[in-house]
């Protein structure tokens, strides 16, 4: 019987039953687990991703076209002018190249393809190029998604009148720890462009970034916060530490803690896109197959904004040899 104990075992038969997902009491207490109970977690999340999204994996892949040089002091982050990385410095990236990359995604069988540039918002410029990309990767029968800052309504507008059809926005962390963080932006800057693009329709894709130094009080805050906002999609990221940011002294997460946050927010989150990102390959190392068990059903492929990732034909076995579609 999976998760047996009193405290437990209710919640998650209510999550098959009726969706609405675990409690944070109930949060809380399951991120205690330990040892050969971790394993019970993720069987029980596992059933949870059966149940509400199938045996899918959804693909998506990332273009870093325009890299660096941020105004903004993410102390995580190898692209803010704040940290001394080695990161490259380029501005906005010509439509061949968005275009090639997209291609080349479609043909891995990625469902989605975004659109990434550093700094705190992109210019009126960018943007109107950005919409102009986001149109011909309609064409080529992806869904172009993208990740371009705080934006204002009208900005947010303009990109669902070109054809986006998901904004991606994270919320990095809970409100109670973003100050340690950042301090150039705040959480409710995010949580303001993030309705804003619900607002004209936008499907949302925001989660965050774990193992910066948060509790897992904050990872569960966070967890309530994205289901309190009603998004589509959580990307689940584990921090890498890069030579020159504040946090690159930072040890990895222990593989079993980052599954344990997959399987934790399924649990929460039942019927949501439970997408796992960057750092996946260096945090998970030979347990990345188990990322499906613990309630995960998206991937990233290819290369991340400023590291690599797995080789994509790696991924797409993996797949295939547990037995899921894309």
């Amino acid at each position: 019987m999976l998760i047996t104990d009193q405290v437990t075992q209710s919640p998650v038969n209510r999550t098959q039953t009726m969706g609405q997902g675990i409690d944070r009491q109930t949060a809380l207490h399951l991120s205690q687990r330990t040892g050969p109970e971790i394993y019970e977690l993720l069987a029980s999340a596992n059933k949870i991703r059966e149940q509400f999204r199938g045996n899918k994996v959804d693909l998506c892949s990332i273009i870093n076209a325009k890299s660096g040089a941020c105004p903004e002091d993410c102390s995580f982050c190898a692209q803010s002018a704040h940290n001394k990385t080695n990161t490259g410095v380029y501005p906005l990236v010509d439509k061949d190249k968005i275009l090639e990359a997209a291609s080349s995604a479609g043909q891995r069988g990625v469902k989605r393809f975004c659109i990434v540039t550093s700094g705190k918002k992109t210019s009126g410029k960018d943007l109107k190029e950005i919409c102009s990309f986001i149109r011909e990767i309609r064409g080529l029968g992806l869904l172009p998604c993208a990740t371009l800052g705080i934006l204002e309504h009208e900005e947010l507008a303009e990109l669902k009148d070109a054809g986006l059809h998901r904004y991606h926005h994270n919320l990095e962390t809970s409100e109670a720890f973003f100050s340690e963080i950042c301090t150039t932006h705040t959480y409710m800057d995010k949580i303001k462009t993030i309705e804003s693009a619900k607002a004209h329709g936008l499907s949302i894709c925001s989660g965050g970034i774990f193992g910066l130094g948060e509790s897992w009080e904050d990872r569960i805050d966070m967890a309530f916060a994205l289901k309190e906002i009603g998004v589509d999609s959580v990307p689940v990221n584990f921090f890498t530490p890069v030579s020159g940011t504040s946090l690159s002294n930072r040890e990895l997460l222990d593989p079993l803690e980052a599954l344990k946050i997959i399987a934790i927010y399924r649990l929460i989150l039942p019927d949501k896109g439970i997408r796992v990102c960057g750092g996946r390959p260096a945090t998970l190392r030979d347990l990345n197959s188990f990322i499906f068990l613990a309630g995960a059903d998206g991937l990233l492929i290819g290369n991340y904004l400023t590291t690599t990732g797995r080789n994509p034909a790696d991924d797409l076995q993996m797949i295939k040899d547990m037995g899921f579609k894309i």
